[in-house]
């Protein structure tokens, strides 16, 4: 490992002013940093939680919605692309699935929105691409519209190096942005299904994929694969970065794994002298209302999600 667990990262950071930033934010972040930093009693974490459906970014991400089940429909750079990041971004967020807010958002789409272009899917039963997929069956399974057929395809579409990929056919090399978007998705299933030996395989397989890589190199020539990889963004869509590789592992409670302990120091070298971490740039899928600023600030999403990374990083 780094010598990572040498320093007094907590005394530094899970106490005093970034804690208190953290806090004076969006009940998104907020229930976030009580639950997963101050590990503070389950029903004030609850408490705050159910906020995000009523106020702040949540409430505004609801009220986007259209009567039809769409998000933004006419800003999509493919047909229900606003829908989908958005049902994820308020999984991200935290909204409560058996909330009535989400309850009604969830019908719309479900009873309304078809892939046109994929046999007239419904919604929640996917179309063909993996990244895509892999996040419809993400939000799907957390708003309990979990599709086992949507899981089969993704399950026959894993690649044998582990991975996935978004042009395989004809493509035979797996693509980070595809095999993230899966594991997130198979991940939401098993936790709303329960485990699946043959999903927890297949998860396996794409979790060495990643770490056989460092979360960001080239196999065959160990040079980054892609700059933007080493980038924290968010929202991250369908797009990698290693935060967003490092999320996956500590949601699925892996053991921290010396292969990510490079990835572990670049997150800790873009800290701030304040303690707070940077939002690198702005997804080209930008959300109608303000949330951050869309580059080079200081990004209240990132240092909650560095931290929380860092928390898991340094329990083992």
């Amino acid at each position: 490992m780094t010598d990572f667990k040498k320093r007094d990262w907590k005394q530094n950071l899970l106490t005093g002013p970034v804690i208190e930033w953290l806090l004076d934010s969006d009940p998104a972040v907020r229930w976030q940093v009580m639950r997963d930093l101050l590990h503070e009693p389950e029903d004030k974490v609850a408490a705050v939680r159910s906020q995000v459906a009523v106020e702040g970014w949540g409430q505004q991400v609801l009220l986007r919605q259209s009567g039809e089940g769409h998000w933004w429909a006419d800003e999509d750079a493919w047909p229900l692309q606003n829908t989908l990041f958005a049902l994820v971004l308020l999984k991200d967020m935290g909204l409560e699935p058996k909330s009535a807010e989400a309850g009604r958002a969830i019908a719309l789409v479900r009873d309304n929105l078809i892939w046109e272009y994929h046999e007239n899917r419904a919604f929640f039963e996917g179309e063909v691409e993996a990244c895509i997929n892999g996040r419809i069956l993400a939000a799907g399974s957390y708003y309990g519209e979990t599709s086992e057929r949507l899981v089969q395809y993704l399950l026959d579409g894993q690649l044998p190096d582990g991975g996935w990929n978004c042009e395989a056919p004809p493509s035979t090399r797996s693509s980070f942005h595809s095999t993230i978007c899966v594991l997130e998705g198979l991940l939401e299933y098993e936790k709303a299904a329960g485990a699946d030996p043959e999903v927890t395989t297949a998860r396996k397989r794409g979790e060495e994929y990643l770490l056989e890589r460092g979360l960001f190199r080239s196999l065959s020539s160990g040079g980054v694969i892609d700059p933007r990889f080493t980038c924290m963004f968010y929202p991250p869509s369908y797009h990698y970065d290693i935060l967003r590789g490092l999320e996956y592992f500590r949601v699925a409670g892996a053991q921290p794994d010396e292969r990510m302990s490079e990835a572990i120091e670049l997150i800790l070298a873009k800290q701030a002298a304040n303690g707070r971490w940077p939002l690198d740039s702005p997804r080209p899928d930008d959300i109608p209302f303000h949330m951050e600023d869309p580059s080079g600030g200081e990004s209240r999403w990132n240092t909650l999600r560095a931290l929380q990374v860092l928390e898991w990083w340094s329990s083992y």
